[in-house]
């Protein structure tokens, strides 16, 4: 890769963790055991080990997922600074995150410090959770059905698109019966594959406003820097550039979708050649080749793919 590559680094959100994910970081590279140790003492439980040994059911809780999440692909992150040093890769021109995966480029855009990221992901997590709950509902992919019959189907059963993934792939939200209803007609009308989501309420919609008061609440007494690096919002597709610009982004996340083809699209307009998925699992990288399949994907989720950028 030259030193004139446009890169973007992207972070994954909740759905890919696993058991296991972190444990060789941990092993080889002092910068990421620190950051395991960290993400233990400021939520004040084990949370290295739910990540290295589960069991699943407990780290695919939301309360713990979206905090094991960020730790491991901060994780990451530190472990490439350190076998590369400052000078081997190319700076990143945009940042971006898949939902929760936007928590983890606060930290690595030094907006806010990583201890208090990942406090904000874990009462992000418990939250919506608890959002969850009071209406019980969920999300489901939709594979194949064009937007705007989705989006009929959606005002037909009070539910909301809420991923515009890449094409052809879209996801939905809603209460628990309509969610049912809904996956049903948009079979009817033609999807290829309907998808229920592992996750414990209807994310990104509406129905997430008991989360989006309490987060506001706690963000409220935070202070938020300019980013080192433009993050891609979520909801609007644009970049953030300002402190002040990123309180109101957290909040609107939950209630509205993620934007993630068009978050692509602009860094793909504006020069950006190379994506660099850091963390856990290679959604992002499968989403990507589908928005663009000329872009360049470096998918840094295992300690080899660190230790190749060694020689970069």
């Amino acid at each position: 890769m030259t030193k004139t590559t446009k890169v973007a680094y992207v972070f994954p959100g909740q759905g890919s963790q696993f058991p296991g994910m972190g444990r060789e970081l941990y092993n080889n590279f002092t910068s990421s055991r620190a950051i395991f140790q960290q993400a233990d003492e400021v939520l004040k439980f084990p949370l290295s080990r739910l990540c290295f040994e589960g069991p699943e059911e407990e780290l695919r809780l939301t309360i713990n997922a979206q905090p094991a999440l960020v730790t491991v692909s901060f994780a990451y992150l530190k472990a490439i600074s350190e076998i590369t040093g400052t000078n081997k890769l190319p700076p990143p021109a945009f940042m971006a995150g898949h939902s929760l995966g936007e928590y983890t480029a606060l930290a690595a855009a030094d907006v806010i410090d990583f201890t208090t990221v990942v406090y904000l992901a874990r009462e992000r997590g418990r939250l919506m959770h608890e959002a969850g709950l009071r209406i019980p509902g969920g999300m489901a992919a939709i594979i194949g059905l064009d937007e705007i019959l989705l989006n009929e189907v959606c005002k037909s059963t009070d539910t909301w698109i809420t991923n515009f993934n890449c094409p052809g792939q879209l996801t939905i939200s809603g209460a628990r019966e309509n969610l049912t209803e809904a996956m049903g007609l948009a079979k009817a009308k033609g999807a290829a594959r309907v998808v229920p989501l592992q996750v414990s309420g209807s994310f990104h919609s509406p129905l997430m406003q008991t989360a989006m008061e309490g987060l506001a609440q706690i963000i409220a007494k935070l202070t938020f820097r300019d980013p080192k690096v433009p993050i891609i919002a979520n909801t609007t597709a644009q970049p953030l550039t300002h402190g002040e610009q990123i309180s109101t982004e957290l909040t609107t996340q939950l209630l509205n979708g993620v934007q993630w083809q068009r978050s692509i699209e602009f860094m793909i307009s504006n020069g950006v050649s190379t994506f660099a998925e850091v963390g856990p699992g290679k959604v992002l990288t499968g989403l990507i080749k589908r928005i663009n399949r000329n872009a360049n994907i470096l998918n840094i989720s295992d300690v080899l793919a660190v230790k190749n950028l060694e020689g970069s």
